[in-house]
């Protein structure tokens, strides 16, 4: 079957959790799965999940339904999970100790090699077996390690300055949790903003929403 052109983004955000229940149900031993068992666990109709899978070729087949383990090594193949991208942490406060502690990246896309700060009481400190390095390395450790990625976990107001310099060095794709936007400087740069004030933000909505009704 053909694969869609210009996949909307919609399609691609679902892609994580269409692994994640996938990965779940193989770890049942659960051996396959109809589009609408499927539907149900993603709470998305069967039509959405035959389009979502159809847009990189369809893996079902009609009355059988999808074998969980070869869907779920499928979508690691079109995410990508399995590249282990070189990547590097910009800075280690409380919010960067949390990312680099519990983010499992090698099962994710990404190899972290190296973390960064400017705070010379951090610089020295190991965590997973990286020593936290001084942001005056950062350059040079770019180019031997060959690192493609960033994630940024610094202040708003050291963004720009840093980006600059990431992306002077080669550096094309950004994990975000500051609110500067970074296309509005480079426009062909990669970036994934996470803002978790607007998820809770949100949270706080639905939860007024509720009352108000």
């Amino acid at each position: 079957m053909a694969k869609c052109n210009n996949i909307s983004m919609s399609v691609i955000r679902r892609l994580p959790r269409y692994y994640r229940f996938l990965s779940e149900l193989d770890s049942q031993n659960v051996e396959r799965i109809s589009s609408n068992k499927l539907a149900e666990i993603m709470h998305v109709t069967a039509s959405q999940v035959r389009q979502d899978l159809n847009c990189f070729g369809g893996f079902g087949q009609q009355g059988y339904g999808y074998q969980v383990k070869a869907l779920k090594d499928e979508i690691t193949n079109i995410l990508g999970l399995n590249l282990n991208h070189p990547a590097i942490l910009i800075g280690f406060g409380n919010l960067g100790k949390a990312v680099a502690s519990h983010m499992s990246f090698n099962r994710l896309g990404f190899d972290l090699k190296g973390i960064f700060d400017k705070d010379i009481n951090v610089i020295g400190s190991k965590i997973g077996g990286i020593t936290v390095r001084s942001n005056t390395d950062i350059d040079r450790f770019i180019e031997e390690n060959s690192i493609d990625s960033a994630f940024l976990c610094i202040p708003q107001n050291s963004v720009e300055d840093t980006v600059e310099r990431l992306y002077k060095s080669g550096i094309r794709t950004f994990w975000n949790f500051s609110h500067f936007d970074i296309t509005n400087i480079f426009e062909d740069a990669i970036v994934e903003n996470v803002h978790l004030s607007d998820s809770l933000m949100t949270l706080c909505y639905r939860m007024n929403e509720k009352i108000d009704k």
